[in-house]
């Protein structure tokens, strides 16, 4: 196919062992290549990247399967570790005892149908009204029982009434006897007579005071004073004998905290101690003492009973969820830093730094802790001096240089 430019155009054939030379203009010859047929330039170029990329990707291996090697701790140091310790000194701490519980009534006893099946027919009561001994909290129908109380006087009075009869004429007896107007059968029988007519009134009488006993429970009365905590009784509920408890009262007013301690616990704490219980929503405390110590532990919690006696309150409602405080002793105890207590399958430790400069484990037990700090109870004397921070980053026996205290301000 031929075109208006195609004769004034210079074409080059492109053989296998050359490359195409770039498009010139003009006069403009491929620059000549010293010492013969060179390598084109493209063909470096994908030579160089290939190096290249084999170079990282050898890097990238050994970069991998090199083992990493942890940071150094203090101890794997060639200097000597710079620490900082504390000598904590002894302060004077009060050890205590914290537990929860619930605030009970320390008396309370549940007041229940103690006459037969009948139907309740009113309530006088409300749960927390005040009652006093004797008042009346409920009653039960007793329709049938007054009946057969009003039958029973009845009986009492006719056996009264022959008992009298049959008395009078065996005194009769008695007074003709000398002149023999009567038989000593007859007088016999007379006297019998009397005797089982005396003896039909007790068992008259005997049987009116049972039922007069079986009204009477029918009126459930209030057996001290004090507060009702619950009332289950409403009218129209049937009442059985030995069935629920109609009505919980709290005698005497009194209330306590119940809980449980542990095993090690229970073993610091004596009757008398003073407590300091906080319930869940008021901010005052209520103060108490113990006042009872369970004799048992539970082999399965490892707890023991406790009993804390508190003056009576408002506030202080039965099943109310409560903490408490018992205060041990009053002491002198080192108090150290969170930070400078440690712990592992042994126990409890600290660091301290020895007179050679060395680190040392010292075993101690906590107590407690106060805003200051944990309570160390046993292990130090508070004299030494203790690894504030970092310990984890040392070991025992190993050597450390202890910096100077921090200057404090001028001002201070």
């Amino acid at each position: 196919m031929s075109t208006s430019k195609g004769q004034d155009e210079h074409v080059t054939w492109i053989g296998r062992d050359r490359s195409r030379a770039p498009t010139t203009t003009g006069s403009e010859e491929p620059a000549a290549v010293p010492g013969g047929t060179a390598p084109p330039l493209s063909r470096w170029k994908w030579t160089l990247g290939a190096a290249v990329a084999i170079l990282l990707v050898a890097l990238l291996a050994w970069r991998l399967m090199a083992p990493h090697k942890p940071p150094a701790s203090l101890a794997e140091r060639t200097g000597v570790p710079l620490i900082s310790v504390i000598v904590p000194g002894q302060q004077s701490v009060i050890a205590d005892v914290s537990f929860t519980g619930t605030i009970a009534a320390r008396y309370d006893m549940p007041i229940a149908n103690e006459g037969d099946t009948g139907r309740i027919v009113g309530v006088y009561v409300e749960t927390g009204d005040h009652v006093t001994r004797g008042q009346l909290l409920a009653r039960i129908d007793d329709s049938v029982t007054v009946q057969q109380v009003n039958r029973l006087k009845a009986s009492l009075e006719q056996a009264q009434a022959q008992a009298a009869l049959s008395a009078a004429e065996y005194r009769r007896a008695q007074g003709v006897e000398a002149a023999g107007a009567l038989s000593a059968e007859d007088i016999e029988k007379r006297r019998a007579t009397a005797i089982t007519d005396a003896a039909n009134v007790k068992v008259v009488a005997a049987q009116l005071a049972e039922a007069e006993a079986r009204l009477g429970r029918t009126r459930i009365t209030a057996p001290v004073e004090g507060t009702v905590l619950t009332r289950r009784a409403e009218i129209g509920q049937i009442a059985n004998p030995g069935g629920e408890a109609l009505f919980r009262l709290e005698s005497g007013g009194e209330v306590e905290m119940r809980g449980q301690i542990a095993e090690q616990d229970l073993a610091r704490v004596r009757t008398g101690q003073a407590a300091t219980v906080y319930l869940t929503g008021i901010d005052r405390p209520f103060t108490g003492h113990v006042r009872l110590l369970g004799a048992v532990i539970d082999p399965q919690t490892r707890l023991g009973d406790i009993r804390i006696t508190l003056q009576p309150d408002p506030a202080l409602r039965p099943g109310a969820f409560a903490r408490a405080l018992v205060a041990l002793d009053k002491a002198q105890r080192p108090v150290l830093p969170q930070t400078a207590v440690m712990a592992d399958e042994r126990g409890s430790y600290v660091l301290i730094v020895n007179a050679a400069g060395k680190v040392e484990r010292r075993a101690v037990r906590i107590s407690g802790s106060t805003d200051e700090g944990v309570i160390v109870a046993e292990g130090l004397t508070g004299g030494e001096r203790v690894v504030a921070t970092a310990g984890g980053f040392l070991r025992d026996g190993e050597e450390v240089k202890v910096a100077p205290p921090a200057p404090k301000d001028a001002g201070g």
